[in-house]
């Protein structure tokens, strides 16, 4: 019972985690009906900034505002210098330029900082804490599911309660009556495409040090397990992230637990082609009205 608890536990808070990734995805989904591949990347990029700003300054949180800084200017320059000049005739294109920057983003990473696996520190000590004699949730498990609250808070007060969260939904669902309206629907799309890079450097930031440490492919598991997240919430509903996310992480952490690690990700895929069979929009995904 007490292992059943402590992977319980350590599912939820790596599942926190995959949900903020998996808002990242669902946000630029929404904007510009795109599955960002180069998510990770962008997320480890920002997190090397994080590791050179802390190293010269000696403040991890420091580089950890360098990090988010700079995923919020990488977004938006993602959206600006390539995917505005993206043919979007066909849906096959800004898939093959994401999966372009993953390589370019991979290889300059690889060639600045090196192969090798760097430390990646954190703000908290990751040793559980014990309440009645059982591990529970470390300091930094504690920090993280307040940050990944943080977030999930602030963006939903931000697309329900604030002008311009109402501008970007409806830059997302009706441009063109957007553009009629007055609304910028291009500085919407770039904004949007700043916020998901922002979440996605945020996510990095949070599960980067709980992995071997910072690599230029240290995100690729990770993306495959929050796309699947954001699969089987579905890629149209924030609130569905979150639930995908939680869902996976708890998979993760008991396969791990009773299985072994090596099956984790196989459990993974498994999910992500059952969710696709069953119901391909998503668990989450509004119903569709059926005409006759």
């Amino acid at each position: 019972m007490d292992r059943f608890v402590f992977l319980t536990l350590d599912g939820l808070s790596r599942g926190a985690v995959l949900a903020a990734f998996a808002l990242a995805l669902v946000l630029i989904w929404r904007a510009a009906r795109i599955v960002n591949f180069a998510q990770g990347a962008m997320a480890v990029a920002t997190a090397y900034v994080a590791y050179s700003v802390s190293a010269a300054t000696g403040s991890y949180w420091l580089g950890f505002l360098a990090a988010l800084a700079a995923g919020l200017l990488l977004g938006a320059a993602v959206d600006l210098v390539v995917m505005r000049f993206v043919d979007h005739a066909s849906p096959l294109n800004p898939v093959i330029v994401a999966l372009g920057l993953v390589l370019l983003i991979q290889a300059v990473l690889g060639m600045v900082y090196g192969s090798e696996f760097l430390p990646a520190g954190t703000p908290f000590s990751r040793n559980p804490l014990t309440v009645g004699g059982v591990a529970v949730l470390s300091p930094y498990d504690l920090f993280v599911f307040a940050a990944v609250a943080v977030v999930v808070v602030g963006l939903a007060w931000t697309f329900t309660r604030t002008a311009v969260g109402l501008r970007m939904r409806a830059a997302a669902f009706a441009p063109e009556v957007s553009r009629l309206l007055g609304v910028n629907v291009g500085g919407m799309l770039t904004l949007g495409w700043a916020l998901a890079s922002g979440v996605g450097a945020l996510a990095g930031m949070l599960v980067i040090p709980t992995e071997l440490g910072l690599h230029p492919h240290a995100m690729d598991l990770v993306f495959v397990s929050a796309f699947t997240a954001a699969v089987v919430g579905g890629l149209d509903s924030p609130p569905g992230a979150v639930v995908g996310g939680l869902a996976v992480g708890l998979l993760l952490s008991y396969v791990s637990g009773y299985a072994g690690s090596d099956l984790t990700p196989l459990a993974v895929l498994v999910l992500l082609l059952a969710v696709l069979l069953v119901r391909p929009g998503g668990l989450f995904a509004p119903v569709a009205a059926r005409r006759v």
